[in-house]
């Protein structure tokens, strides 16, 4: 048997801002944007270049869903973004206006610092150790 992550919903104020912020700020690829009626989208986002999971950006269409607008994870870091080069990204990124919330450290399975996603959610970006 084989399995994968395949998507990772996010849920989002707005499709357009939130593309933008993953596409434009953070750098990654938009996959897919197909309307699916009644003001729905079906939206992937994933990291350009990469082979693994991606992420759902799904618009809250309730109250509920609203209200967990980043803090799907009651503030601890939600998702991990490997790169290769640490110092590039974090360059990019950082002269977009990426917001820090822990600046790079050493640790002992790689380089890593902590951001906040356009509505507050905490990403790791990490170069792990060889």
């Amino acid at each position: 048997m084989k399995q994968s992550f395949a998507l990772t919903a996010l849920v989002v104020r707005d499709y357009d801002e939130a593309i933008a912020f993953y596409r434009d700020v953070v750098g990654f690829e938009l996959v897919e944007d197909t309307d699916l009626g009644g003001g729905k989208r079906w939206v992937v986002v994933r990291p350009r270049g990469g082979t693994g999971g991606a992420l759902l950006l799904a618009q809250a269409s309730a109250p509920e869903q609203a209200a967990r607008i980043g803090d799907q994870t009651g503030g601890r870091v939600f998702l991990f973004l490997n790169t290769d080069d640490f110092a590039r990204d974090h360059a990019a990124m950082t002269a977009k206006g990426v917001r820090w919330v822990r600046e790079p450290k050493e640790e002992p399975y790689g380089t890593v610092a902590v951001f906040a996603d356009l509505y507050g959610n905490l990403w790791d970006l990490i170069e792990p150790k060889e």
